[in-house]
């Protein structure tokens, strides 16, 4: 297992000696509260029966279609866990921290980028570990990813027969074809290792795509997380074809899914996926789009109209599950995309989203463990009074990409888990907040 910053490690003392960090307003009032609730984040032992039920009044019950409470209440108890359903983590300890800090939607569970890579090894795993999640807790909502990119690796695939049937095609004995899926000369966009942006409006890549979704449905993921879909679709005029593909899936779920539903997301710089003015997806995902504050070393806030932050612009319309909204629910994610040249300085240039030189992941990684507890409830806070509408992911487990840190997980360290940050009373603590306010 990769080495994680822990709090003995050499970047972790640099900050031991820092101010805390406030990202928060400085008004006397707000401040009097940030320092109530640092207090509590604080505690180096909080337990859970300390800080109470984590559980919203609505709960977690559908079935063919899912109710906006009862989807606010899954992308409020919302956490990353990428790769947990094969091999990323230790799935015992992943599974009881989960279920001790009341987590519903786990997204990235399955999480294979470029997938075409091991696709059969990795959903096997995937497929035995699904069931120790679900028996600690039959509620949890587990994603699996269907990624913008495709690598000429998927060649070796064969297309089974349901593929073609399902997809309303002749029947041929044949494997995937790259030179298929991928957008025309003029238009393509690398994605490294010769992997490719792959077009949605070619048949080949929605064969692929639903071959992935029906395999994710097969093994018992009730979410599907599509990626960056607004790159995939610049020949599908009014994304006739990306409602097709959603159609089919959904009613493949309808029959064969858990509770006969695929909850669907991507990412939408936009504001939404929208076909005849209504939205495609359950619901709309997006990075935090964190900023740093370069006169305050290591810190950052988040604001309104910085970036592409996706707050305030999610459009609505009439929703797949039969009920309307102005605005369609989604939440914000800690994003993982790399390291800069700049590591641990600011970004002078304003150029790309680097927060201190990193990624999002990387830069909260990064962080001394009480501001990282602080830093959650404050963006929780933020985004709640920002748009209610927006929901924060939680950061379980993720990809972190630095000199020192390769992998970032909440979990409280153990023999099992000995790189943890120990996150997770944070977040039990920001969810048990959050619950008792509901309840009121």
């Amino acid at each position: 297992m990769r080495k994680l910053l822990g709090e003995g490690s050499i970047v972790s003392k640099k900050f031991m000696n820092r101010p805390t960090l406030n990202p928060m307003p400085r008004s006397a009032g707000w401040l009097a509260v940030c320092l109530v609730a640092s207090s509590l984040l604080a505690a180096p032992n909080v337990r859970a029966a300390e800080t109470g039920s984590t559980d919203r009044p609505g709960g977690y019950t559908f079935d063919g279609s899912i109710s906006r409470p009862v989807l606010e209440n899954y992308l409020a108890r919302s956490i990353v866990m990428e790769g947990m359903l094969h091999g990323r983590g230790n799935l015992e300890d992943d599974t009881r921290m989960l279920t001790r800090i009341g987590a519903k939607y786990v997204g990235r569970a399955v999480c294979l980028w470029n997938a075409e890579r091991d696709f059969t090894n990795n959903v096997e795993r995937a497929r035995i570990a699904i069931p120790q999640v679900h028996a600690a807790d039959p509620d949890i909502v587990l994603e699996a990813c269907v990624f913008e990119t495709v690598s000429p690796k998927v060649n070796e695939i064969a297309i089974p027969d349901w593929v073609f049937t399902e997809m309303d095609q002749p029947v041929a004995k044949r494997n995937f074809r790259f030179d298929d899926m991928i957008y025309p000369e003029g238009q393509r966009r690398a994605m490294g290792r010769n992997a490719q942006v792959p077009d949605e409006s070619k048949l080949e890549t929605r064969l692929w795509f639903y071959f992935q979704a029906r395999t994710y449905i097969d093994i018992g993921c009730e979410g599907i997380h599509f990626g960056q879909v607004e790159i995939m679709n610049r020949n599908d005029r009014g994304n006739t074809l990306w409602a097709d593909l959603f159609q089919r899936v959904r009613a493949y779920a309808a029959l064969h899914a858990r509770r006969h539903k695929v909850l669907l997301n991507g990412h939408t710089p936009t504001g939404g996926l929208l076909h005849d003015g209504n939205p495609l997806l359950d619901f709309n995902a997006f990075p935090l789009r964190i900023m740093e504050t370069p006169d305050k070393p290591q810190e950052a806030i988040l604001k309104l109209g910085f970036s592409d932050g996706l707050y305030n612009r999610s459009k609505g319309g009439m929703t797949v599950n039969g009920w309307s909204c102005e605005h369609l629910p989604y939440f914000v994610e800690f994003d993982n995309y790399g390291v800069s040249n700049h590591p641990g300085q600011p970004n002078t240039k304003g150029s790309f989203n680097w927060v201190w030189g990193y990624d999002e992941i990387t830069w909260f990684a990064h962080q001394p463990k009480e501001y990282r507890a602080q830093w959650l409830q404050y963006a929780w806070d933020w985004v709640r009074k920002t748009d209610p509408n927006g929901w924060l992911e939680m950061p379980g487990g993720r990809t972190a990409v630095s000199p020192d840190t390769r992998w970032y997980h909440a979990n409280n360290p153990s023999p099992a888990v000995p790189t943890g940050s120990g996150d997770e009373d944070a977040i039990r603590a920001v969810w048990a907040k959050d619950a008792a306010s509901a309840k009121q």
